[in-house]
Parts: structure tokens; C-alpha cells; sequence
């Protein structure tokens, strides 16, 4: 990841970088250093059922679901079908590529927003090299409108250390209980070291957190409009390959979380993508099961919906969409 460089066909944002002050929102140049506890005696596991119009699935019953610890089938100690206030951490990307946010997909977050409930809570956080708060978790969405609206971008070069912040943020995230989402704007471009890169990833996996990220690197993919000067081949197939890594990084991070990873291409496609996430940061069922084993090491989780429930609730007769966390870590034998 390390040497992930910026493509010769987006020069353009190459030399743009955020240099935001920010008057009104309080910026934590440091975010808190937390330690993250993931040795458990009960394994809880939030889990997102949608049907293929992306609608959440209500009505689903305890006996509906069965979930497997490394394959094994485990009893559920227990079930809730959970609404419950969200607790979303917005994390932007304020490196080169900004310049697409000051072309309205920023402000496309504004459906984010507006979808929350009025007891949902927001942060802000932005990322470059390293990830700052500008705003705690509140409730007041006109303070992370304010936030927005503080950004500024000047001429420069700086990193984007897309995982490294990840795992700064999920650090900071540990010491804050209840049900938590990362909806992540980005480009998916990432410049931290691969060491790095590897941490994050195996955070994500083991992590009580939602990841969800949006791309805001669809206008970089969409070929040049007619009349302007073509890239030539090797750099354009150079660059699709470079943003096709990128993608599949937001893929990867998301999914190994229970998360989802969005690609608008358009404005419209953005406020679909940001409505969809206001519903389902607020909607999952919840459950739980006693770990088997005290051995200290990573254990993968899968759920899934009894087939005849979903034929029953889905008349089209087509599977849903199951979403829940990976893995988790034992708890340590002798404890």
C-alpha cells in the first residue's frame, strides 16, 4: 500500500490538500489512545437483514437465525430485535482528492443527516496523514452541519493514510459503549505502511464497530467526457488498476466488519447510499452466544436466516442479505 500513487489521470486533485482551519468546531489534533478489549465471555453479534430492494427485514423471529463459532453451531443465549439511538462517526478524507467534496458529495451527507433520528449521535472526524477530531458524538446534527461547512482546501501534496486512521479511530471508539458505525467518505486510496495496513485489518475483524464506507471516487473512474485530451493507454490501465485496488480495500474493510461498501456514481446515487445508512445504523437484531472455548485466539461467526423464513417473508422467493461482524477473540484460558 505503501507505494500506491496518485494516477497521472487525476493530476488535477494530486495537488490539493486540506489545510482546514476550523473556528467553531473543537479539533483534537490527537485522538484519545484507548486500548481495545475483545477477550469476551459473551460473544455479541449485531446483525442487518435486508431483502433485495435493501429494505431491513422485520418480524424475524430467535428461532429464525443460527449462528456458527469456526463452523459449530452454538446455542443463542440471547436475541433482540434492537432500534435503538445510532451512534454514527463521520471519518472524511481531507487529503488530495478532496476537491470532489467541494463538488457537492459533501453536502450530499446532508441526507445522512436529515435521515437520523433526532436521538442519533454524530461525530466528525477528518483524515489525511493522521485522523483529528472536529466535532464529538452529539445529537446536535446543525453542529456537524457546522462542521461541513468549516472545511477548506488549499494548494499542497500530503499522505492518505486511509487504515492507519482507521485503527487510531478504532482505538479511540473502544472506550465508547453501545452500538457503534464508521460511515466512511473516501476515495480508498491509502498510502500507510503495509504493517499498518495488516493492523487495521485485523482490528476490523475482531471489532464491535460497523464499517461503512462510500467512495467518493466514482467521477475519477467515469471515462473523460468527448473533447478532452485522452490519458494515454498504459497510464489509463494503470489507473483503473489502481482504483480497482481501492475498491476492493473499501470492500474488504466493510464486509469484515458487517458492513457494506457503496459506489455512487451521481448525486442522486449519493442521497440513495446516505438514506440507506440512516436506516440501518438504527435497525439490527442482536445476538449472543457463550464463546466455547477459552483459548485466546481469533474465532470466525457466521449467521444465517432459516430459508423457509425468508421464502415465507419474501414472496419474490430471492435470498436475503445477512450482515454481521467476522470474528471475534476468545477469552484467554485460565480466565
Amino acid at each position: 500500500m505503501k507505494s500506491f500513487r496518485l494516477p497521472q489521470a487525476a493530476l488535477l486533485f494530486a495537488t490539493v490538500l486540506c489545510a482546514c482551519s476550523f473556528t467553531g468546531a473543537q479539533e483534537n489534533p490527537q485522538l484519545p489512545k484507548q486500548t481495545i478489549q475483545v477477550s469476551v465471555d459473551r460473544v455479541s453479534v449485531g446483525v442487518i437483514v435486508t431483502d433485495p430492494g435493501g429494505r431491513f427485514v422485520e418480524g424475524l423471529r430467535r428461532e429464525d437465525f443460527r449462528i456458527f463459532d469456526n463452523g459449530i453451531e452454538q446455542p443463542l443465549t440471547g436475541f433482540a430485535a434492537v432500534e435503538e439511538p445510532a451512534q454514527v462517526l463521520l471519518l472524511i478524507e481531507a487529503g488530495p482528492a478532496v476537491y470532489l467534496l467541494e463538488g457537492g458529495h459533501l453536502q450530499a451527507a446532508v441526507a445522512l443527516l436529515n435521515g437520523l433520528s433526532n436521538d442519533d449521535r454524530v461525530a466528525v472526524v477528518k483524515y489525511a496523514d493522521s485522523p483529528a477530531a472536529l466535532l464529538d458524538f452529539t445529537s446536535d446534527k446543525q453542529a456537524a452541519l457546522a462542521a461541513f461547512g468549516q472545511l477548506r482546501f488549499n494548494l499542497g501534496f500530503g499522505s492518505l493514510n486511509l487504515t492507519s486512521s482507521i485503527s487510531k479511530v478504532l482505538e479511540w471508539l473502544a472506550s465508547v459503549s453501545g452500538k457503534k458505525t464508521i460511515a466512511l467518505l473516501t476515495t480508498g486510496v491509502d498510502t500507510s505502511p503495509s504493517s499498518e495496513s495488516t493492523r487495521a485489518m485485523q482490528q476490523l475483524r475482531v471489532s464491535d464497530v460497523r464499517l461503512l464506507a462510500v467512495s467518493l471516487a466514482g467521477d475519477l473512474q467515469n471515462p473523460q467526457s468527448p473533447g478532452k485530451k485522452k490519458t494515454p493507454a498504459t497510464n489509463s490501465s494503470k489507473t483503473a488498476q489502481q482504483f480497482e485496488q481501492a475498491n476492493q480495500l473499501l470492500k474488504r474493510m466493510a464486509e469484515s466488519t458487517g458492513g457494506r461498501a457503496y459506489f455512487p456514481a451521481n448525486t442522486k446515487e449519493f442521497n440513495s447510499v446516505y438514506a440507506e445508512i440512516a436506516q440501518l445504523v438504527r435497525h439490527e437484531y442482536s445476538l449472543a452466544f457463550a464463546p466455547p472455548a477459552r483459548d485466546g485466539l481469533v474465532h470466525t461467526i457466521e449467521v444465517r436466516v432459516e430459508a423457509a423464513q425468508r421464502q415465507a417473508a419474501n414472496a419474490a422467493g430471492s435470498p436475503y442479505r445477512v450482515d454481521h461482524r467476522r470474528a471475534y477473540v476468545a477469552p484467554p484460558p485460565g480466565q
